[in-house]
C-alpha cells in the first residue's frame, strides 16, 4: 500500500514543452478564446440576434435559480412549470425539457446566477468557472503549460457554448487529487463539493477506503454533511423531497427512453443503446466495465506505482464507469491528460503518447462536428496510456523507484 507520491514534485526543466503539443493547445486556445465573444456579439451564443434566447443548458441553471430566489426553490424540480420559466425568459418555444436534476445544495449556485441578467450571469459562470479549472491543471502539469493546456482542451468548446459544470467538476476532481498526498483535509473538501454530481460518488470512496486515506475520507463526508444540511436549512425539506421524487422520473427518461438521444451520451451504455442493444444489455456491459475498472484502480492504487499515474487513472476511472456522460463532462478527461503531461515532461513521452494525445483531442472535435459518439473510444485511449506506464512500473520496479527518486 505503499504511496510514493510525487504531487509536490515540480517537472525537471530540462525538458521542454514538445512543439506539437505546445502548437495544438495554443491553436485550439485561440479558438476558444475568440469564438465565444465574437459568438456573443454576432448573436450565435447565449443571445439570438433577433432578440431571442438561445436553448442551452444553462437555462434551467438560471430558472432553477430564479424559483429559489422566489420562495419555490422545489419547483426547481418540476419539469413543466421549470419549463415555463425558461420558455418566458428566451420567448422563443423550444423541444423537449431542460429539466433541473442536480441535489439541492447545487441550487446555492443556482440562485446565486439567477441574481444577474442571464447573458451576464451564462457568460460570468462560463468564464469565472474555467479560473479555478485552469489553476488546478498549472497545478498538477507544474508548469505555466498547464494554463494553456487547459484553455485548450477540446471539450472546453462544448462545455462553455451551453453553460455546463465541466469546468467546475474537472476543478474539484483535479484539487482532489492534487491536495490528497499533502493536503488531505483540502482534498475532502474538493470531494465533499463533488456530490453536486453523484454519479462520481462510486470510485472515490472505494479507493479511499482501500488506501485508508481516514482523513479525506472523513473530511470528504463532513462537508459532504454539512453542504446537505445547508440546503435543508436554506431551500427546506421540500427541496430534498422534489429532487428524490423527480429523480426515477429524469432516469426513466435519460436512462430508459433516452429523450436525450443516445448519440450525445459517451460511456458504454449508451453507445449499446445507439447501436440498438437493449436496456438490459446495456447495463450488463456497462457493470462488467465499472467492476473490472474498479478492480483495476484498487490494485493501482494499492501498488507502489507513482502518484501521477495512479491519479490520472482515477480521473478516467470516473468517466468509464458512470453511465450518464455527456461532452462536457469530457472536461474530467483534462485532469488525466494533465497528469499523463506531467509525467511526460519529467520522464519524456513515449513516442507513441502524443499522437495517441492527438487522436483523443480528435475524437472530441469529431464528435462536436459530426454527432459521432467519440468519448467513450476517447476514454478507453486515455486509459490506455495511463496503464501503458503504470505496466513499467511492475516490469522494471528498481528503475521506476530510482526515477522517482529523482523527481
Amino acid at each position: 500500500m505503499a504511496d510514493h507520491s510525487d504531487a509536490a514534485a515540480m517537472p525537471s526543466p530540462r525538458r521542454g514543452v514538445p512543439f506539437s503539443l505546445f502548437a495544438v493547445c495554443f491553436a485550439l486556445a485561440c479558438i476558444n478564446a475568440a469564438f465565444f465573444p465574437a459568438g456573443l456579439l454576432s448573436g450565435i451564443w447565449i443571445w439570438g440576434a433577433e432578440g431571442l434566447g438561445i436553448p442551452t443548458d444553462f437555462v434551467n441553471v438560471w430558472a432553477a435559480g430564479k424559483l429559489a430566489l422566489q420562495g419555490h426553490p422545489a419547483l426547481a424540480w418540476d419539469w413543466d412549470v421549470q419549463r415555463q420559466i425558461e420558455l418566458d425568459l428566451l420567448r422563443q418555444d423550444f423541444p423537449g425539457y431542460f429539466a433541473w436534476h442536480y441535489p439541492p445544495p447545487f441550487l446555492f449556485v443556482a440562485a446565486l446566477l439567477a441574481q444577474f441578467p442571464y447573458m451576464v450571469a451564462f457568460a460570468g459562470w462560463a468564464y469565472a468557472s474555467f479560473i479555478p479549472f485552469a489553476l488546478a491543471m498549472r497545478a498538477i502539469v507544474g508548469r505555466g503549460f498547464g494554463l494553456l493546456l487547459a484553455a485548450g482542451f477540446p471539450a472546453l468548446f462544448s462545455n462553455t457554448l451551453v453553460g455546463q459544470n465541466g469546468c467546475l467538476t474537472a476543478a474539484l476532481v483535479g484539487g482532489t487529487l492534487y491536495w490528497l498526498p499533502v493536503r488531505p483535509v483540502l482534498a475532502g473538501i474538493c470531494l465533499g463539493l463533488l456530490t453536486y454530481k453523484p454519479q462520481y460518488g462510486l470510485l472515490f470512496p472505494v479507493l479511499l477506503i482501500a488506501t485508508q486515506r481516514w482523513t479525506a475520507f472523513a473530511s470528504a463526508s463532513i462537508t459532504a454533511v454539512a453542504l446537505a444540511l445547508a440546503s435543508w436549512m436554506t431551500f427546506g425539506l421540500e427541496s430534498w423531497q422534489a429532487f428524490f421524487h423527480w429523480l426515477p422520473t429524469f432516469s426513466q427518461a435519460f436512462l430508459t427512453e433516452g429523450k436525450a438521444t443516445w448519440w450525445k451520451l459517451q460511456s458504454l451504455f449508451s453507445l449499446v443503446r445507439y447501436f440498438g442493444g437493449s436496456e438490459a444489455l446495456g447495463w450488463t456491459f456497462q457493470w462488467v466495465l465499472t467492476g473490472a475498472v474498479a478492480v483495476a484502480l484498487v490494485t493501482l492504487w494499492r501498488s507502489p506505482v507513482r502518484y501521477s499515474l495512479k491519479a490520472a487513472a482515477l480521473a478516467v476511472g470516473l468517466l468509464l464507469t458512470t453511465p450518464y456522460l455527456f461532452m462536457y463532462d469530457m472536461m474530467v478527461q483534462a485532469i488525466a491528460v494533465a497528469w499523463l503531461v506531467r509525467v511526460g515532461l519529467h520522464d519524456g513521452f513515449r513516442h507513441y503518447e502524443l499522437p495517441a494525445l492527438g487522436c483523443i483531442a480528435a475524437f472530441q472535435i469529431t464528435f462536436m462536428l459530426t454527432g459521432i459518439p467519440l468519448g467513450l473510444a476517447a476514454n478507453l485511449i486515455m486509459g490506455g496510456l495511463v496503464l501503458a506506464r503504470a505496466g513499467s512500473w511492475w516490469r522494471h520496479p528498481v528503475a521506476s523507484q530510482a526515477t522517482l527518486a529523482a523527481a
